[in-house]
């Protein structure tokens, strides 16, 4: 995936990873849909990230099966805080919003309970972005990517300061206690179009199939035991984004932060004194597009 080139704008991309393995909540939702204050969702958090970073866009990665319901809670865009908010601004409220759009990215069916763990997530979003866009216009191609996490609680919030930084080409990474996404915590990050090449060959490297090929012809692939087959499946992120180049990048230390990716881990931060509050509707609520125009029978 080649960079855009554009003196103009940088088109930061935003991409929540929800397709991957089930967690232990074994809810009738889906676990992206824990509630980590009142009537505020863990995917809804990581939603307001990527707008207070300054995404242009965002894709969220699901299954069909679990989209409907996402999206009913999401809706098709989140306004820009830094624009919603500025007070000395010519012309009216409305005049002075940008909404950034939300799309939603099904897992292609021949990766599913195969290889569509979390880390895949992220790279297939990032892949589905590039080529969607890039159907649009080369200019409007992300420059650079942007995970947000459903299953990482902290302050969306404190990342508004350094939206500079991260619509840049320098790599960014939030840390807490000295662990990054390196160490497979649920902390947002940047990285490159090259870097999205470098991590998706790592793992199909690392990868298993259903069968291990013999190398030579006429004589069939040996069949894996079913414990060893589609090995991706299972990959934590640290297999994948193990390799990140955090010394020549921007991190940023969180004071707190919380995984939600157990029932333990959600009620402890629950217990804690650490509270997150749901924006106000002006910033996010459910809402639609205007149709262009509908069809006729």
């Amino acid at each position: 995936m080649p960079v855009a080139k554009s003196s103009n704008s940088f088109h930061l991309a935003g991409i929540i990873p929800v397709a991957g393995q089930p967690l232990d909540f074994n809810f009738p939702w889906h676990d992206s849909l824990q509630p980590i204050g009142q009537n505020y969702l863990a995917i809804e958090r990581a939603v307001i990230e990527c707008a207070y970073v300054g995404c242009e866009t965002i894709w969220v990665v699901c299954h069909n099966d679990m989209q409907p319901l996402i999206r009913h809670r999401l809706g098709d865009y989140v306004q820009d805080p830094v624009y919603l908010y500025r007070q000395m601004s010519p012309g009216t409220i409305d005049q002075n919003r940008k909404p950034i759009p939300i799309y939603y990215v099904p897992i292609h069916p021949k990766d599913r309970d195969k290889r569509d763990c979390l880390a895949w997530s992220v790279l297939y979003g990032a892949e589905a972005a590039y080529y969607t866009s890039h159907q649009v216009s080369k200019w409007v191609t992300p420059n650079r990517y942007y995970v947000s996490f459903p299953y990482g609680i902290y302050d969306p919030e404190v990342l508004r300061q350094h939206r500079k930084t991260i619509s840049s080409d320098q790599g960014f990474y939030l840390s807490h206690d000295g662990l990054t996404i390196k160490d497979g915590e649920y902390l947002g990050f940047t990285f490159s179009p090259e870097e999205f090449k470098k991590y998706r060959r790592d793992l199909r490297k690392k990868a298993t199939g259903e069968a291990v090929s013999s190398g030579k012809p006429g004589i069939p692939d040996k069949k894996l035991p079913l414990a060893e087959r589609w090995s991706a499946r299972f990959f934590d992120l640290k297999d994948v984004f193990g390799t990140a180049n955090i010394k020549e990048s921007e991190v940023v230390k969180l004071s707190w932060y919380y995984r939600a990716d157990s029932w333990e881990g959600l009620r402890g931060f629950l217990a804690s004194k650490d509270t997150i509050d749901k924006p106000g509707k002006d910033l996010f609520s459910y809402h639609e597009f205007n149709k262009i125009a509908d069809s006729f029978e």
